[in-house]
C-alpha cells in the first residue's frame, strides 16, 4: 500500500505578518501549542519556509510559504496494529467519527490482548497507507455504543481536548433505565469518588471530584425509561453513576443496577450526538446515531 502524504497546515505570509518569527506564525495563526512545535521541529520536513527547512527563530517575508507537519512520525506511530471492525461515519485529514459497537474496549490496559478500537485504527491506517498515530479524545465504557472521535495527530486532539466540557463540544447520549427518573427533567449535580470497596466501581462522594448530568425523560414503556442525558463533565461512569443515584441505574448494568443478559448484555448506553468545532477548519460539525436494536427492544409494547 502506497502511503499518503504526512498531513501538513500550510500559510502564505500576508504583508501585515512580515518580519513576524516562525515560531510567532505557528503560536498566533496555526494555534499549534509550545509541545507540537518542539516536538515537530527537530523532523527532517517539520517547518519548511518556501520549502526549505528553518529554525523557528526565522523571520518571514510577505508572500513566503509556511509549512508544517503535524502527522506523527512513522506511518502508525507506538500503537499496535491488529485488525477488526471499524464503523467510520467520518473521516478527514485531522480526525475520525466512529460508531463504536458495544463490547469493544477503546484501548488495551496493561497485559491484555490487541483487541480494541485504537488497534483496529492503528491497522486501518496501516492499510490505508495513512501516516497518523491513534490519539483518542474522549472514551467510551466497554459496554457503551455509539459515537466517539479520535484524532489523527497530537494537534488536532490537543485542540479537540480544549473543547471537552464548552459549548464547543457537546455529547448527549441515549440510555434506557430501570424506573422512571422524577421528576421527568433536571439536573444530577453529585460529585463523583471512588467506592472504596472496589478498584472498579465509583460513588456518589461529597469529596469527590464535581459531576454534573442533564437528563430528559423521552419515552416510557413497561416500567423503563428512554433518558436523554447530556454531560457537562466527563467523570467515570458518571452516567451509570448518577442514574443509579436517581434510583433508576441503566438496565443491565452489573455494577450499578441489576445484570439481565436475557433482556441486554451491557449496560443501556449510547453515544447518540456529537457536536464539535473542527480543530483546523473552526466548522461546528454534528453525527448522530440511532438507538440501538438491543436498547430499542427494551421499551417495544405489547402488540
Amino acid at each position: 500500500m502506497e502511503q499518503q502524504p504526512a498531513r501538513r497546515l500550510e500559510l502564505t505570509v500576508a504583508p501585515e505578518q512580515a518580519g513576524a518569527t516562525v515560531d510567532a506564525l505557528l503560536r498566533r495563526e496555526l494555534n499549534l501549542s509550545g509541545t507540537v512545535i518542539r516536538r515537530i521541529k527537530w523532523l527532517e520536513d517539520g517547518i519548511l519556509l518556501d520549502g526549505v527547512r528553518v529554525t523557528t527563530a526565522q523571520r518571514v517575508e510577505a508572500g513566503q510559504s509556511l509549512s508544517v507537519r503535524v502527522a506523527d512520525p512513522g506511518q502508525a506511530g507506538h500503537t499496535v496494529a491488529a485488525p477488526g471492525p471499524l464503523d467510520i461515519v467520518y473521516e478527514d485529514g485531522d480526525l475520525l467519527v466512529l460508531n463504536k459497537a458495544p463490547g469493544v474496549l477503546v484501548h488495551a490496559g496493561a497485559g491484555q490482548p490487541p483487541n480494541t478500537i485504537c488497534n483496529f485504527i492503528a491497522y486501518y491506517y496501516q492499510t490505508k497507507g495513512i501516516c497518523a498515530d491513534v490519539h483518542p479524545v474522549q472514551r467510551l465504557d466497554r459496554g457503551t455504543s455509539g459515537l466517539m472521535v479520535v484524532a489523527k495527530h497530537p494537534h488536532a486532539q490537543e485542540q479537540l481536548k480544549r473543547q471537552l466540557h464548552t459549548p464547543d463540544f457537546q455529547r448527549v447520549y441515549l440510555a434506557v433505565c430501570d424506573g422512571v427518573p422524577a421528576p421527568a427533567e433536571g439536573v444530577v449535580d453529585a460529585p463523583i469518588g471512588r467506592s472504596p470497596d472496589s478498584i472498579i466501581a465509583r460513588r456518589v462522594d461529597p469529596a469527590g471530584q464535581s459531576a454534573r448530568t442533564r437528563y430528559r425523560v423521552v419515552d416510557t414503556a413497561g416500567g423503563r425509561a428512554l433518558v436523554e442525558l447530556t454531560l457537562d463533565t466527563g467523570r467515570t461512569h458518571q452516567i451509570r453513576v448518577h442514574m443509579a443515584h436517581l434510583g433508576c441505574p441503566l438496565t443491565g448494568d452489573f455494577l450499578y443496577g441489576r445484570e439481565d443478559k436475557s433482556l441486554i448484555a451491557r449496560p443501556a448506553l449510547h453515544s447518540a450526538r456529537l457536536t464539535l468545532r473542527h480543530p483546523v477548519s473552526g466548522a461546528v460539525l454534528t453525527w448522530r446515531q440511532p438507538l440501538p436494536e438491543d436498547m430499542a427492544r427494551l421499551l417495544a409494547r405489547p402488540q
